[in-house]
């Protein structure tokens, strides 16, 4: 059905009077009923009766003109919201955080600031699909890798944390071969930094033996604070140590390091912002 037919259906059928329609929808009335008789045609029903110079509508004229009612209205919306809709669309940056969270909440905030009326729309996944930047690890491949625009790989340090109170906490570095018998904080093996730590501590000749699990950088900071243990500190993932009761060491054995990948990928439709956040956190970091 064509929309004008339908349109100008429900002006006939809201004044009941063929010319009075015709001119309020600045047609001539011959063309008006012919695309009345046209759609009811195509309806296969009668839609309107004649009673002398008037018509009022048949039942199933008096059914569609209430559906129209609603209907047209809502359509003719439509141009609006779906406006409104591609302005969010083109302000929302679409993030896939797998790493570095702290440091990429801490790079979002400060780039709102700036730039007030962009949107950040984020999730956590292995298996991203129409996002605008992601931020990995190695150890993290993502499936459409080989078709982002832009990609940059810095290096995070890992540091070792201990309490203030700790004989370690003067020293300059420590070797990870002298914490052998030391309780450690530590993440679960179910997160891919948990088993990097692992690595690094098998590195080193042994395993760590664990005081505490958790994936909270608050709870890991708790637990060393109360003296209870040490544990690795993600130079970007987990931000700076906040308050005076810990210490970040470097670990000069063994090499403890990883990799975080940001890429810029193309979105359609695209956001104005991705480009200008994504060189934002590449300076940051």
């Amino acid at each position: 059905m064509e929309l004008q037919k339908l349109r100008y259906f429900l002006t006939v059928a809201q004044l009941e009077h063929m010319t009075r329609a015709a001119e309020q929808l600045h047609v001539a009335q011959p063309a008006l009923s012919q695309a009345i008789r046209s759609l009811e045609q195509e309806l296969g029903t009668p839609l309107f009766v004649k009673h002398g110079r008037n018509i009022t509508p048949t039942e199933c004229g008096a059914y569609l003109r209430s559906r129209l009612e609603t209907l047209l209205p809502e359509i003719d919306a439509l141009p609006g919201e779906l406006a409104q809709l591609s302005a969010r669309v083109n302000k929302t940056v679409k993030l896939n955080i797998l790493a570095a969270s702290i440091f990429v909440v801490n790079a979002i905030v400060d780039f709102r600031q700036h730039n007030q009326d962009v949107i950040f729309d984020f999730e956590q996944t292995t298996k991203a699909h129409d996002c605008d930047i992601v931020i990995s690890t190695n150890g993290l491949s993502s499936e459409n890798r080989s078709s982002c625009l832009r990609r940059c790989i810095k290096k995070e340090r890992i540091y070792l944390a201990v309490p203030k109170t700790s004989p370690y906490a003067g020293r300059a570095s420590i070797d990870l071969r002298e914490l052998r018998g030391e309780d450690f904080v530590m993440l679960s093996d179910s997160r891919l930094f948990g088993v990097i730590c692992n690595k690094f501590c098998a590195a080193a000749g042994f395993s760590p033996k664990i005081l505490f699990e958790s994936d909270a950088p608050a709870a890991v900071q708790n637990i060393i604070s109360a003296g209870l243990g040490v544990a690795f500190w993600p130079e970007y993932s987990w931000g700076k140590v906040n308050g005076d009761k810990v210490t970040l060491l470097p670990i000069s054995f063994p090499l403890c390091q990883r990799e975080i990948i940001l890429e810029l990928y193309e979105r359609i439709p695209p956001c104005a912002y991705a480009a200008d956040f994504y060189d934002y956190l590449i300076q940051q970091i």
